[in-house]
């Protein structure tokens, strides 16, 4: 009797959580195929049911967005920065982590305090900040013959500030996956004559693959998806997608050109989606494999 009853209640616990993703499934699964669906359908279709199927595949929605709204040169800033900050992101906090979780020295302690410090600062809440100093910086260069700045309207100058204020959680990622692997590997290649810069390239960075990996996805994840930063220092004509698309929703919404609008949403999400469809997988096995440890 007593088994009947633990039985029931572990299939009323998990007919409750399969309730659950479900309706978390259908609240996610539901808006973007109606975005998919809305960005092929001509004008004159959002004035009736916005339930109804598209009577056709209507493509210049993408043609306009791509042409009329900018948004192809949008899409490939977003992807030089993307590149950019991912490019110098690993390269200085692949080594670091390395470093920081596999040797002690004067100061490594305080250095490990002030990055995980830095995973409870909100980018956000700095930006203003940031702006202020390159918009002196940009007035000093001026002044001595820079007519042009260099901090503001620069993709490399937001690459380098995304690669920036990523850094307390990658290495925060990458430590916690180094920490784990056995000193066996190093020593081993210390007796074979392998140097320690060697050590860290051919030996221990293809181990870590794994958490290199959910590092990469997470933070382009987050520097595609980026508003704000972009936003704040982009103040010219280049734009990243984000950006761009507000700018795209808001010149849409008063000329009431619904389909361009959705086939601009349609070109942020699609590489999103791809990305983590394809790798889903190797993601949450990455993120299993992180964790300091005391």
């Amino acid at each position: 009797m007593k088994k009947k009853k633990e039985m029931s209640a572990k299939s009323l616990y998990r007919l409750f959580v399969y309730v659950v993703l479900l309706a978390l499934a259908i609240s996610i699964i539901v808006p973007v195929a109606w975005v998919f669906m809305a960005s092929v359908k001509e004008n004159s279709e959002f004035y009736g049911n916005p339930w109804t199927l598209p009577k056709g595949f209507y493509f210049q929605n993408f043609i306009d967005a791509f042409e009329t709204a900018n948004m192809g040169q949008y899409l490939w800033n977003s992807v030089l920065v993307t590149v950019m900050a991912l490019a110098m992101l690993l390269v200085v906090a692949l080594p670091a982590s390395y470093v920081l979780a596999r040797y002690r020295f004067i100061g490594s302690k305080i250095i490990n305090i002030l990055f995980m410090g830095g995973l409870f600062i909100n980018v956000n809440y700095i930006v203003v900040p940031i702006f202020l100093m390159f918009v002196d910086g940009d007035t000093f260069l001026r002044k001595i013959g820079f007519a042009d700045g260099f901090f503001l309207n620069n993709l490399f100058v937001l690459a380098l500030v995304y690669a920036a204020t990523a850094l307390p959680f990658t290495i925060y990622l990458l430590s916690g996956f180094f920490i784990t692997i056995p000193r066996d590997y190093e020593e081993a290649a210390h007796v074979d004559g392998s140097g320690y810069f060697r050590t860290m390239i051919q030996i221990m960075m293809p181990m870590a693959l794994p958490s290199i990996i959910t590092v990469i996805l997470f933070n382009f994840l987050s520097f595609w998806n980026e508003y704000i930063i972009a936003m704040t220092l982009l103040t010219g004509e280049a734009k990243t997608l984000p950006v761009g698309l507000m700018q795209l929703t808001q010149a849409q919404r008063a000329a009431a050109n619904y389909g361009q609008l959705y086939a601009g949403l349609v070109i942020v999400m699609l590489p999103t989606l791809i990305l983590y469809i394809m790798v889903q997988k190797k993601l949450t096995q990455g993120m299993s494999l992180g964790g300091l440890k005391g």
